[in-house]
């Protein structure tokens, strides 16, 4: 049956093809013509749309409100829940049957440091630091700097003004610092009295520390402590009987640490006391002697520890006072200082 109606469309004549196509033709061209005539009638309906838009609809919903007088109460009764009290536990762990072995008696606590800050004990202190600070005047000399107290300017110490509350002194006391110290007129006595009247004048906010060094070094305390009246007191003590003033720290000494490092090895623990301001008495010459080395340490070395570390966490403040400092070390140590926004002063 495929093979007869193939050859019937073989055998079709001329004229009976060209009819079949033109009805092909006439259908794809009606079909094409009913698309293009829809489409138009689509684009009128879409376009009078836009011309002539449908009238507007109001409609009126209902609306549900809560009466004024029942929103207030409401509000008044969660207020008056939230300002009832929160349940405590009240019940505590009783036994009446006695046991085999006397309990200990409770170890003595600090009290001093558990009771709440008396608010009265703040504006003291900072009216007295306002006091000592400002009646120095600047008359020259130790004048300007005095004893260290606080006030709109920070405190201020041998000269220095500076702000912070977690405040860190290190002092150089081997021996060519004391002689350089004596013939600037400023002994170690000086220093030592100074020192005490900065701490005495501390804020009960703050914390403070002390660092001696002449390549060991002695702290007072191995982090800072708060300006409490028992810390005060143990410091002034510390300051009183335990400073050094032979020029010299043997590592066997008591509560002296040994430190090949010198004043890098003393920076490095001061970055581990968080500071947020130092002060720094030295001739700003400094020394150590590292495994297979010596002499005077690297400028670069210190530069990476006060930049580094010290800047990480607080942002410190480094300022240096010093004696007799040649004139390559001070350009050294103002570029230190300033690079941490604290100061550089030479005592002559």
């Amino acid at each position: 049956m495929a093979n007869s109606g193939i050859e019937s469309l073989i055998s079709e004549s001329s004229a009976a093809k060209k009819k079949r196509w033109a009805t092909v033709v006439s259908i794809l061209i009606g079909v094409l013509l009913l698309h293009v005539a829809a489409g138009v009638v689509a684009g009128v309906f879409i376009v009078a749309k836009y011309i002539f838009p449908p009238p507007a609809n109001f409609e009126v919903k209902r609306d549900i409100r809560l009466p004024a007088k029942k929103r207030e109460h409401k509000m008044n009764m969660a207020a008056m829940d939230a300002m009832a009290p929160k349940p405590a536990l009240s019940e505590k762990m009783q036994s009446t049957r006695p046991t085999e072995f006397p309990l200990p008696d409770v170890p003595p606590l600090p009290l001093d440091q558990m009771l709440p800050l008396d608010p009265s004990e703040l504006v003291s202190d900072q009216m007295a630091s306002l006091s000592g600070a400002e009646a120095l005047g600047n008359s020259g000399g130790m004048a300007s700097g005095g004893s260290g107290g606080f006030g709109n300017k920070g405190m201020s110490f041998l000269g220095v003004q500076s702000t912070g509350q977690r405040i860190l002194m290190v002092f150089d006391v081997s021996s060519s610092v004391v002689t350089k110290a004596d013939k600037a007129g400023v002994p170690l006595s000086k220093i030592q009295s100074e020192t005490a009247s900065l701490i005495e004048k501390l804020p009960i906010t703050s914390k403070f520390g002390i660092i001696q060094f002449t390549q060991n070094y002695k702290a007072f305390t191995p982090e800072l402590v708060p300006a409490t009246d028992n810390n005060r007191k143990a410091a002034l003590d510390w300051i009183q009987n335990e400073w050094v003033t032979t020029g010299s720290m043997a590592s066997a000494s008591k509560a002296v640490t040994k430190n090949p490092r010198g004043f890098a090895g003393v920076l490095d623990v001061a970055a581990g006391m968080k500071p947020d301001v130092i002060f720094v008495i030295s001739d700003g010459s400094f020394q150590w002697k590292p495994p297979g080395g010596g002499g005077t340490i690297p400028w670069d070395v210190l530069r990476k520890i006060i930049e580094g570390p010290l800047q990480e966490d607080n942002n410190c403040k480094v300022n240096f006072i010093t004696f007799e400092a040649t004139e390559q070390d001070t350009k050294e140590l103002r570029r230190l200082s300033q690079k941490t926004g604290g100061k550089t002063l030479e005592l002559k």
